[in-house]
């Protein structure tokens, strides 16, 4: 069955166009304007939205995302929480949703648990940000078996048979991480982004969406050139921290992609 984000990739391809997909960590700086937030980006040019949980120990994420999972956790909202706020998404949008976690989170609520609650929340896909392939098979297999697509992380230093196993995982499309490290917005891409975009696209068909470090519409450009999809997390997350108590940080989130989109 093909997915709402393979279909997403699908219709922007007829047209010759790119995916632009932000990133939210949910719950910052409430789970009440996370769910608005996600509608604002939709109209303002978002394609597909990835929705971070919060983690303790958000090891791949740079400071900036690691301080807005620290303001969400204050909350004390849990796993369950975060499901309903999907639900409140769904009855606003039909946009894509990706859940980007650690699996910790994932393992203390249940893997079956989160495929089937996520996906009956309205969720379509999990990217976990520290399980590999080797040692994702019955992930893989719940998660297809409710409807979800898996999603991995492809860096520089992943080697060709790696990334060939990683394809054969992959449902949606490959994230790519554009530089070697932790995430966080950058005045340029690095240079290994077009080597590793052009290995993956030597392995598989599937969509390649590449992250971390794209803050400026230069930058959504030149990923755009690539591939298939461009995500920008802490360049709107650091936005968001910016004007947090402002009454109109919805809007002003709305104007930011719109600025990227310039692109």
């Amino acid at each position: 069955m093909c997915s709402a984000i393979a279909r997403t990739f699908d219709r922007l391809k007829q047209r010759n166009g790119k995916a632009f997909i932000p990133f939210l960590t949910a719950g910052d700086p409430d789970l009440e304007t996370t769910i608005r937030l996600v509608s604002e980006l939709e109209r303002s040019g978002a394609n597909i939205v990835e929705l971070g949980i919060p983690f303790s120990d958000p090891v791949a994420d740079g400071p900036t995302i690691q301080i807005s999972s620290e303001r969400a956790l204050r909350h004390g909202y849990r796993m369950a929480d975060y499901l309903r706020a999907i639900e409140s998404i769904r009855r606003r949008t039909a946009i894509p949703l990706v859940l980007f976690s650690y699996f910790n989170p994932i393992l203390q609520y249940g893997v079956e648990n989160l495929a089937r609650d996520a996906r009956a929340a309205g969720a379509d896909a999990v990217l976990v940000t520290d399980l590999t392939p080797e040692e994702g098979s019955e992930y893989c297999a719940c998660l297809e078996h409710h409807g979800l697509d898996a999603i991995f992380l492809v860096a520089p230093t992943t080697t060709s048979e790696r990334v060939r196993r990683i394809a054969e995982c992959c449902r949606g499309f490959i994230y790519v991480v554009s530089r070697t490290g932790v995430t966080g917005a950058q005045d340029a891409l690095s240079d290994t982004v077009l080597p590793t975009v052009r290995r993956v696209r030597e392995c598989t068909q599937i969509p390649i969406a590449v992250g971390f470090g794209i803050s400026r519409p230069e930058q959504v450009r030149a990923v755009w050139e690539i591939a298939d999809g461009a995500v920008v997390g802490s360049a709107l997350v650091a936005h968001i921290e910016e004007h947090g108590g402002a009454p109109d940080l919805v809007s002003r989130a709305g104007e930011f992609c719109r600025w990227l989109l310039q692109a």
